[in-house]
């Protein structure tokens, strides 16, 4: 390839320096009169994307400016991200992403990922040869059916897929041009979409059926003929086809769904760090969810796989986890239950979900729903009635959709609750004290899982990867934290943590026989030397 200098090497989003190009380089490299005289270092140009970033009167208006940066300079982006975690995490993924994929069509500037759609059956490996790079690592996928809760966007869901491979960079350390974001763009049942003037998708009723999935098929075979070291993340498909395809490919391709499995894993962690302060065992718990789709199913799954790796049997476990929908308790005597689900149908007379916990008295409540403001006052006050720490996890994003806020979990419980929302929360003060309430954000535990993969060259990813990787997340937390009620790390800790979490998943790899044996100081020094650090040392010209 030839080396690029002059306007071009501006021009190129990895290689762009912008106005640190030393004067050495700016000779070298043909960029005397195309820059202003000031030579800037990095830290100087994330001061001034700072100060322009805070001068937007919006969060969308942030997003536009930080996808504008990302587009013209990749290591500028991820270094201002990576030193602001914190305050940026809002902005580049939950909750502006909802927005963001809402507005994809009106605010697209410059193509980010890769699209398939029904045209493109028979070729979907010759047209991934147009993608620049080779040696991709990790591909997210998804089909814009279950985008957050704002339903079906169709392709206006890239903006997830873009999402979730910025954290996997900033926050697991995967090099940028070793992600994929794919969209597999088969429809849209938004007819609103269709018929806008401006959606930029394939215009047609959602692709179903046996078409749908042999188009499926070919997509997931044609990334792995071109990226066979590739791990390929399910996101945001329908509960229906979320099970089904983890189904059909989890024992043959290095893929998960992180809407199921990364929740799951997430959600166990955060139940880990809940029992260190209030001394309970998992297997003596009993579980209570408000939702039984995809993402309360699988933190179910998980769960009960956690309660057998402690003694119990699988009937125990799934006994000690109910699952309450749109009709009530799931029952063993409904009417057309899915595979996944059916195992959680309990021998009980239907009940809401006040029933529930009067029947079950659980320690935990965890809701799924969608749906702002299901967790009720009265709901919320009888789990406090049961519990001096009772767990309340109000997991739907966005913020907007959360079954609670965190100042009603603490207050209709005295200040007693040990919450935790999918999206952030500010602390809440209550009778003199500071309560910090923690996000369960997947961010937390994904890049780590995808690190461990990754570097251990593991070529599946089996449940004992996500109990692993659950236990390190709870492990990660400290002490101080959780006596604020915060049941996750900082964010400002989150690299360490993804490195904690991929040495546990390079560790369970080993023990599968999905890795050569090594030593645990090995593991770490291969997983601490894979993790990208986005800086000027190296000449990029």
């Amino acid at each position: 390839m030839s080396r690029l200098t002059g306007k071009p090497l501006l021009h190129d989003p990895n290689r762009n320096k912008s106005t640190a190009f030393t004067r050495n380089e700016r000779e070298r490299l043909g960029l005397r009169g195309l820059l202003p005289w000031r030579v800037s270092d990095m830290q100087g140009q994330v001061r001034r994307v700072l100060g322009n970033l805070r001068r937007k009167p919006s969060d969308i208006e942030k997003y536009i400016l930080l996808s504008a940066l990302q587009e013209r300079n990749v290591r500028l982006f991820y270094r201002t991200l990576i030193d602001n975690i914190e305050e940026l995490l809002p902005l580049i993924y939950t909750p502006t992403v909802g927005e963001a994929c809402r507005e994809f069509a009106s605010i697209f500037r410059k193509s980010q990922g890769f699209y398939v759609t029904p045209d493109d059956r028979g070729e979907v490996r010759r047209i991934l040869d147009n993608w620049p790079e080779d040696d991709v690592r990790v591909i997210v996928i998804t089909d814009g059916e279950r985008i957050l809760g704002l339903g079906d966007l169709g392709a206006n869901g890239m903006g997830i897929p873009i999402g979730k491979l910025s954290l996997y960079v900033s926050c697991g350390g995967i090099a940028p041009e070793q992600c994929l974001p794919v969209m597999l763009d088969t429809g849209t049942g938004n007819k609103a979409l269709r018929n806008d003037p401006l959606y930029l998708g394939w215009p047609n009723e959602r692709l179903r059926g046996d078409a749908y999935v042999s188009l499926v098929d070919e997509v997931i075979g044609a990334l792995q003929d071109k990226f066979p070291s590739a791990l390929i993340q399910f996101e945001d498909f329908s509960g229906q086809n979320a099970f089904r395809l983890l189904a059909r490919y989890r024992h043959e391709v290095r893929m998960f769904n992180d809407d199921i499995q990364g929740t799951a894993a997430m959600s166990l962690a955060g139940l880990h760090a809940a029992n260190r302060l209030t001394g309970q065992r998992l297997e003596d718990q009993r579980i209570l969810f408000l939702g039984a789709g995809g993402a309360a199913t699988g933190i179910a799954t998980l769960i009960a796989r956690a309660m057998q790796a402690r003694g119990l049997s699988a009937s125990e476990a799934h006994a000690r986890i109910w699952l309450v929908d749109v009709d009530g308790l799931v029952t063993a005597d409904r009417d057309g239950l899915d595979d996944w689900l059916a195992p959680f149908a309990q021998p009980q007379p239907a009940c809401d979900l006040t029933g529930a916990i009067a029947a079950l008295q659980p320690h935990a409540l965890i809701g799924a729903t969608g749906v702002a403001g299901a967790f009720t006052e009265t709901s919320i006050r009888a789990m406090a009635a049961i519990n001096e720490r009772p767990v309340i996890f109000a997991l739907s994003n966005p913020t907007a959709n959360a079954e609670c806020t965190a100042e009603q979990a603490y207050r209709w419980t005295e200040g007693r609750a040990l919450f935790a929302s999918g999206s952030q929360f500010a602390p809440v003060h209550l009778d003199g004290r500071t309560h910090r309430p923690g996000q369960a954000n997947n961010a937390h535990i994904f890049p780590g899982i995808g690190l461990g993969v990754t570097v251990s060259g593991a070529n599946r990813i089996p449940d004992s990867m996500f109990l692993a990787a659950a236990d390190a997340l709870a492990e990660a937390v400290p002490d101080a934290s959780l006596e604020a009620g915060t049941l996750f790390p900082p964010l400002t800790r989150i690299r360490q943590v993804s490195a904690h979490i991929a040495q546990a998943v390079y560790g369970v790899a080993i023990d599968e026989g999905l890795a050569p044996p090594c030593s645990r100081d090995a593991i770490a020094e291969a997983v601490a030397g894979a993790m990208y650090e986005p800086d000027y040392r190296e000449d990029h010209g």
